[in-house]
């Protein structure tokens, strides 16, 4: 269990990839098997998709820390539940024990494990372990390479302004939009009005029972929000020559 340094535990944050189990690396398996507590993000009912992502890891009577997030109009939202977060997390650490929280995908890449690391690294050790993120997930999804040779290639949120994603679809070869959900009306306008329509493909909860791939776009609602676990896939068209990228 503990691995104590001075009688003070380490806080993990450990990516569980974006949602099949069996992308878990090994290192999260064993750290999740051997954590004193386990905390993550939860809704109000108490569900969470990084927990359910490894549940059969969690040892019966280790201790969980839901981390109970707010709906978007509850002035809880942002820093407040954080800090109650992180204080909440250095009361177990300073008893000692190790504390793992799951974080989906990969916990430094658009991981709330961020939020918490730049409350807690000063006061106690903190490491981070890897996961598959989201967009490599969905390139394997697709069997579709996200940047070859000279291609240029970027990560942005759905929740940019329309100006900054418009410039994005413009200047880059291959773009990820994470996040679209809320957002998905309005990048669907955007990829029409940039002309990337028919090299752009949509996924939701890639690698999980539910996972949605939509490779023609123009069959999405134009009106509709999708999930938070969505995503655009955005490369050019590929000349093809042996069905290779030229």
């Amino acid at each position: 269990m503990s691995d104590l340094k001075g009688n003070i535990g380490t806080f993990y944050g450990v990516g569980v990839g974006p949602g099949d189990p069996e992308l878990v690396t090994i290192k999260a398996a064993r750290l999740i098997e051997q954590a004193d507590v386990i905390t993550y993000l939860s809704n109000a009912t108490g569900e969470s998709q990084a927990r359910e992502i490894v549940e059969t890891l969690i040892l019966t009577g280790v201790k969980e820390i839901p981390i109970i997030m707010p709906m978007r109009d509850d002035p809880r939202i942002g820093e407040k539940v954080y800090d109650e977060a992180a204080s909440i997390i250095e009361s177990e650490l300073n008893l000692g024990l190790n504390v793992v929280f799951l974080c989906e995908g990969d916990p430094l890449f658009f991981g709330s494990f961020a939020y918490l690391l730049e409350r807690v690294e000063t006061k106690f050790t903190c490491v981070s372990v890897p996961g598959i993120s989201s967009p490599h997930a969905a390139s394997s999804a697709l069997n579709l390479p996200l940047t070859m040779m000279k291609e240029s290639f970027a990560v942005i949120s759905g929740r940019h302004q329309d100006d900054f994603i418009e410039q994005t679809l413009k200047n880059y070869d291959s773009v990820i939009i994470m996040k679209a959900g809320r957002s998905r009306p309005r990048l669907l306008q955007l990829l029409s009005k940039t002309k990337r329509s028919t090299d752009a493909q949509y996924l939701e909860y890639i690698g999980r029972e539910n996972q949605l791939i939509v490779s023609d776009i123009s069959t999405l609602s134009q009106d509709e929000n999708g999930p938070y676990f969505s995503l655009f896939v955005v490369t050019r068209q590929a000349s093809t020559q042996n069905g290779r990228r030229t």
